[in-house]
């Protein structure tokens, strides 16, 4: 694999859902239920199709899915609502969790001098729930979800350079560090320029599937993410 990184790392922008936290298919309970909101189906045709695009797309702005799978603006609107309240009551009764040592990897690379942002595709409400119910609200520097950038999602880079401008933690682009489990993770990192890349292994994709989206690095989970970046000389 091509070492594209900058031995200066000064900001590091995660994902949450499959990067830094484990919500145990809770995306796809609440797809359901969003699809029974629009009257699609469960075990229906169209609904399996539906379902492994909802799959496919892991990581993507969820509006932007739905907007895909329901076309009409309305549809896509209500599919969206009806997903955020679901996942919402799903977060609510303590079906989340960290990734085992997620939070204190993401305490490391503060005590290592980094800045650190947390994205997500999910919507301001949710986001902020699951902050909540993890505990990690001032845990990090600065959290975005798509409409906080300007309401482009990944693939889209928006997410990381807003954390970039909002933070002013690095003065180049490439002294950031991405990290994510979906190719959309990483195809938002490249196109940010960002100068780490990394795919990890706890979430939706696989390693081929980072590495073929453009991931400088493949790691087993975040926790490995601070001895990487101090591998670089920092």
């Amino acid at each position: 694999m091509v070492n594209t990184v900058t031995d200066n790392v000064r900001l590091v922008v995660l994902d949450m859902a499959g990067t830094t936290v484990a919500d145990g298919g809770l995306v796809e309970q609440a797809f359901a239920a969003a699809a029974r909101e629009l009257g699609v189906a469960e075990g229906s045709a169209d609904h399996a199709a539906k379902l492994e695009y909802v799959r496919a797309t892991m990581g993507e702005s969820k509006i932007s899915v739905f907007r895909h799978l329901f076309g009409e603006e309305t549809l896509a609107q209500r599919a969206n609502v009806a997903f955020e309240k679901a996942y919402g009551q799903l977060v609510d009764g303590g079906r989340i969790a960290p990734v085992p040592g997620a939070r204190e990897a993401i305490e490391e690379l503060r005590a290592d001098g980094l800045t650190v942002a947390l994205t997500t595709g999910f919507a301001r409400v949710t986001q902020d729930a699951i902050l909540d119910a993890l505990g990690w609200r001032g845990l990090v520097a600065l959290t975005l979800c798509p409409a906080d950038a300007g309401g482009r999602g990944r693939p889209y880079p928006d997410m990381v350079l807003a954390a970039f401008l909002r933070t002013g933690a690095a003065a180049d682009v490439r002294e950031i560090a991405v990290a994510g489990d979906t190719a959309y993770d990483m195809r938002s990192g490249v196109r940010s320029g960002a100068g780490v890349v990394a795919g990890v292994l706890t979430g939706a994709h696989d390693a081929a599937a980072l590495a073929d989206a453009g991931a400088t690095h493949v790691l087993g989970s975040v926790v490995e993410l601070p001895a990487l970046l101090r591998g670089f000389g920092r």
